[in-house]
């Protein structure tokens, strides 16, 4: 569901695929080859999101921000997270049920562990391995988990828009 809000209606790249059942509401903008899956809700109603190119939000994720969020290309972002975050960048992987919260910075190439809470206002370096509760850096990412990201899933959103042409937007 594709919905505007407060005179803002969402801009979705024609090859990017989003599911029926994702919510996607106001100030949002989602770029080219980006996978939305079912259960997922952006909520640019606050503040406008931006979603990079060729970036994956897994089933039952909420993306939402009381200030301007920026999400980075080549991003995963793993079922059932909770982002609330100012920024993320590119080629980074946020693992299953992983919370950012707000004003939050995470830099490029990072893997978040799945079930990590990120604290309010941290500033995670480039290529920084993270996790825990609250979550901290453990260390920089290793070359197994750098190649984690996004390429595969390019594959799947195009799969998705040919069998279910009707179902995006």
């Amino acid at each position: 569901m594709i919905k505007p809000f407060n005179g803002k209606t969402p801009k979705v790249a024609e090859s990017a695929w989003v599911s029926e059942s994702a919510v996607v509401i106001g100030d949002v903008t989602i770029g080219e080859y980006c996978c939305l899956w079912p259960g997922v809700v952006v909520r640019g109603d606050f503040a406008p999101i931006t979603i990079g190119n060729n970036t994956d939000i897994e089933d039952n994720s909420v993306l939402h921000v009381k200030a301007r969020m920026d999400i980075g290309e080549n991003v995963v972002i793993g079922h059932n997270t909770v982002i609330h975050c100012t920024r993320i960048g590119n080629n980074t992987m946020v693992s299953n049920n992983a919370t950012i919260l707000d004003e939050t910075v995470v830099g490029a190439k990072c893997v978040i562990a799945a079930g990590a809470v990120v604290t309010p206002g941290s500033n995670i370096p480039d290529e920084s391995f993270v996790t825990g509760v609250p979550a901290q850096v453990k260390r920089k990412v290793n070359a197994a988990q750098a190649d984690l990201v996004a390429e595969h899933y390019r594959y799947y959103t195009k799969e998705y828009k040919k069998l279910y042409k009707d179902w995006h937007i």
